[in-house]
């Protein structure tokens, strides 16, 4: 099954459950996507001390654009209009958290590389070659 597939299967609602089950998966995703941003820009403030900043960027944005594509594929193979019980509404509500997460995720990035802050999140600086 290629990848197109599975995105449509997702985004139709699979074998299980109803219409709603695509509008919900792309509602998570695209909140999972924005707490992950959020997340990175707070790493990068300083306001937590745990995680890479960098890795939770291009992870917010990559949820992101799986939320997005996941909400426009629910919508283009949605049929009915909003009310009728096929989850329109929750896609259409999935839409901007996806381009919310996408928005955070390329702003922690730009701020990750303006701030200079590498890989590792101790601040030590990382030493090429064997260790002795």
């Amino acid at each position: 099954m290629s990848a197109a597939h599975v995105l449509v299967a997702a985004a139709e609602g699979g074998v299980i459950g109803d219409g709603r089950t695509g509008a919900n998966l792309a509602l998570g995703v695209g909140l999972t996507g924005v707490a992950i941003g959020w997340l990175s820009l707070a790493r990068i403030a300083g306001r937590i001390s745990t995680g890479n900043a960098p890795t939770g960027a291009l992870s917010a944005l990559a949820v992101g654009v799986a939320g997005t594509t996941l909400a426009v594929l629910h919508l283009a193979t949605s049929s009915g209009g909003p009310g009728t019980g096929n989850g329109m509404v929750g896609a259409v509500a999935a839409l901007p958290l996806g381009l919310i997460a996408m928005f955070l995720g390329r702003r922690a990035l730009t701020r990750s590389r303006h701030t200079g802050q590498g890989a590792d999140p101790t601040g030590h600086e990382r030493k090429l070659g064997p260790t002795p």
